[in-house]
């Protein structure tokens, strides 16, 4: 056999890369396809293989090329219809049919259709060769190999005949696509010690909410390519590809500063703030406050300027314009100046790889300084596989560190008061670590914070009562007369009365 690599080397001759059609496929191949190369797109029914394929040759419409579209499975019809909900047209797309509009289920007029089932394999590779030369394309879409194998009978013909098909398109420097919709019952390893690269598509039903869908390349000869897995969906307009994030491709240089919170014993409890750079986990019962103190950070940087987005998996906008209000902070006025974004997120409706596309965008395209995610709970809730959420978060976290942004997570523990749970530990994870708690004393509940975690500084190792009042937060100097605040039934060993906080002034 000849060798796989037929048609003029991309390397030796400087040709470019061949769009994809996706960008974020171009990204996950470092640019493209190889020109004059066969790849396999290879997928269940119903995964966006045609759309893809469709999106492969606009690109090439796009840059004035002659495009070819093979099917064996589908009619113009049917390909039209595609295109017309996904805002395209077919014009400068030629197809051409191996099952003709007119067929019909007349007995009479069966004998004469043109049917990929009741003819000769030679026949319809002859016509290929046929239809290829005089149209002379420099991008072909082959739509599917599932006919051609039916055709073939057993796969020492098959083999044959898909290497047949790639001799010859190599041989015209032309850049094919061919699709597979696996109903075959193995998986095609031949098929894809023939392809030059293999891109496998999925639809993942989960239990509740919608289908996941998930791409991977799964070999590509002499390209260095992202590995693993990047979710996408399907929108108008095509599939939008979400590269699997790498931290490490990712770096920007930034000074280390302080990010202040706007509340001065706020900030002196966390010796000077949290530094640009790191993530804080802010960590306690529902209803305790963190929403509220992460919040404050978030409005602190919208008055220094800075941009800062708020991610909500658990509340809505009016939840937290209604308590910021009754706080006193001017969110209004932080979202109509546009320094501020409220984004709602709902977990049912979209995957881990879409949410971290969306802050990358937040960090990248916006020049986000502050990133709150509300809360972890929710982001449990978006993986398919929970398994891989740390795996994830470390990725994401890492990568916003190093463009210098303050992340700040909030997470809720099951239970009020008493022995707390939590549904994950990704404290090992956090920069610094602010513990939220409900503590009873004298028949009332009260709320406690402290710093039991700051890699970047020192911080004070006391803990304070605080209130969220109509001026904002306000702290409290440090409980020294009580023990086993934390335990949710503390103990008080001052013999005066505990004092009560003070209010902060207004914020403006």
């Amino acid at each position: 056999m000849a060798s796989d690599d037929l048609g003029s080397d991309p390397e030796e001759t400087g040709f470019e890369r061949v769009s994809t059609g996706s960008e974020g496929l171009d990204d996950i191949l470092g640019g493209g396809f190889d020109p004059n190369r066969m790849y396999l797109y290879e997928g269940r029914p119903g995964t966006g293989k045609t759309t893809i394929a469709l999106q492969f040759l606009l690109a090439g419409v796009r840059r004035g090329e002659r495009v070819l579209y093979i099917t064996l499975s589908e009619t113009r019809r049917e390909l039209a219809l595609v295109a017309k909900r996904h805002g395209w047209t077919l014009d400068g797309i030629e197809v051409f049919e191996l099952v003709p509009p007119e067929t019909s289920l007349d007995p009479d007029q069966q004998l004469t259709i043109l049917h990929p089932a009741e003819i000769e394999l030679s026949e319809t590779t002859n016509l290929v060769f046929e239809k290829v030369t005089a149209l002379d394309p420099s991008r072909v879409v082959f739509d599917s190999l599932s006919e051609l194998r039916l055709l073939a009978q057993n796969p020492l013909r098959y083999r044959r005949q898909v290497l047949a098909l790639k001799h010859f398109f190599a041989a015209r420097n032309c850049t094919v696509v061919v699709l597979d919709d696996l109903s075959s019952a193995d998986t095609d390893l031949q098929l894809h010690s023939i392809a030059h690269g293999v891109i496998s598509l999925e639809q993942l039903a989960i239990d509740y909410g919608a289908e996941r869908r998930r791409i991977r390349v799964v070999k590509m000869r002499g390209i260095k390519f992202r590995g693993g897995y990047h979710d996408f969906t399907i929108r108008t307009g095509g599939l939008k590809i979400f590269p699997r994030l790498i931290a490490a491709e990712h770096h920007t240089d930034f000074r280390g500063d302080f990010t202040p919170s706007g509340n001065s014993e706020l900030d002196r409890l966390l010796g000077g703030g949290l530094e640009r750079g790191t993530n804080a986990l802010f960590i306690g019962a529902a209803g305790v406050g963190k929403s509220s103190v992460a919040l404050s950070f978030a409005l602190a940087a919208a008055d220094r300027g800075e941009h800062a987005v708020y991610f909500a998996f658990d509340e809505g906008r009016g939840t937290l314009e209604a308590r910021a209000r009754t706080l006193g902070l001017p969110l209004d006025r932080a979202m109509a100046s546009g320094k501020l974004r409220f984004q709602q997120i709902d977990p049912a409706e979209l995957s881990p790889g879409e949410f971290a596309a969306n802050v990358r965008s937040s960090v990248e395209s916006d020049g986000a300084r502050v990133i709150v995610i509300d809360s972890l709970n929710g982001y449990l809730a978006a993986m398919p596989d929970e398994r891989f959420l740390v795996l994830q978060m470390h990725e994401l976290l890492t990568y916003l560190g190093q463009k210098g942004v303050l992340t700040i997570l909030v997470l809720a523990q099951h239970g009020l008061v008493g022995p707390m749970d939590t549904p994950l530990d990704i404290s090992y994870l956090s920069d610094a670590v602010v513990m939220l708690r409900y503590f009873e004393v004298g028949g009332s509940v009260r709320r406690a914070l402290s710093v039991v975690k700051k890699r970047s500084g020192n911080h004070e190792h006391t803990i304070r009562e605080f209130q969220l009042t109509r001026s904002g937060i306000a702290l409290g100097p440090p409980l020294t007369q009580f023990s086993g605040i934390f335990s949710g039934t503390p103990v008080y060993r001052g013999e005066q009365e505990l004092p009560t906080i003070p209010e902060p002034g207004k914020r403006g």
